[in-house]
């Protein structure tokens, strides 16, 4: 009986042993969570990480992408300007070697007393005395009355020939700037004649615009006269070329406006 009662001590005192120094299983699944919110958290971050750069990766590129179109931009205006200013120079430069003698006091005049460089001058696209329309200039000649080939050289002496009308626009503004003289019969000479049965233009080109006037002219003949005061859809007369008149002159610009 006695051995029976010491060996149940002995089995109690074991087992207050064992429980004593074995670790608490609550505290195992404490560090488990905490490492593994942890771990979570960490995840998190990097994977905030990952999308705060790539979001930034993809601002930088489209302000990359814009900047270099911006860029392209720029040079293509650059370019169009440089090649616009080319044209207009090449313009010039064909106006000026039409002139064996450029007239620079027709065109220019002096931005100061003395003049020692291109600067000092400014430049107007027509002469003096003419009236510039659509890249041309015009010379309205109401000194005098000549026969059409007269008219004709005089306008050649001064580098430009007799106006050569191209649209409704061009014949509005010649109308527009053409004076009534002496009477109803009197007019302006034009660069139009008649040439085997056909109206050329004195550049070549045959008309087809057709501003003629409606009843037969007082003084008939095969060159193209236009008399003011009428509808500039029929002021055109076929008139005699030795029938003396006013004249238009028509020439380039020195520059493109």
């Amino acid at each position: 009986m006695f051995k029976f009662f010491l060996s149940l001590v002995m089995m109690n005192e074991a087992a207050d042993y064992h429980n004593i120094h074995k670790p608490p299983k609550v505290a195992e699944k404490s560090d488990f969570c905490f490492g593994s919110l942890c771990l979570g958290i960490i995840s998190a971050l990097l994977a905030a990480s990952v999308i705060i750069i790539i979001r930034m990766s993809a601002v930088l590129y489209r302000q990359e992408v814009n900047l270099s179109e911006m860029k392209m931009e720029i040079l293509e205006n650059r370019a169009e300007i440089l090649l616009r200013d080319r044209n207009d120079l090449n313009w010039t430069l064909g106006v000026i070697l039409t002139f064996d003698l450029f007239p620079v006091r027709d065109f220019c005049r002096k931005n100061s007393e003395y003049v020692c460089t291109a600067s000092d001058l400014e430049c107007q696209p027509c002469r003096r005395g003419w009236t510039l329309f659509q890249h041309r200039c015009y010379l309205f000649h109401e000194d005098g009355w000549f026969t059409w080939q007269e008219a004709r050289q005089l306008c050649q002496d001064r580098n430009a020939d007799l106006v050569v009308i191209d649209n409704l626009e061009e014949q509005e503004f010649i109308s527009n700037r053409t004076d009534f003289y002496f009477d109803e019969n009197h007019g302006y000479w034009l660069g139009l004649n008649q040439t085997g049965g056909s109206w050329v233009w004195v550049d070549g080109r045959v008309d087809t615009l057709g501003f003629w006037m409606q009843k037969p002219f007082s003084f008939p003949g095969k060159n193209a006269l236009l008399v003011p005061n009428r509808n500039p859809t029929t002021s055109w007369a076929e008139a005699d070329s030795e029938f003396k008149n006013r004249f238009i002159c028509e020439g380039k610009a020195l520059t493109r406006s």
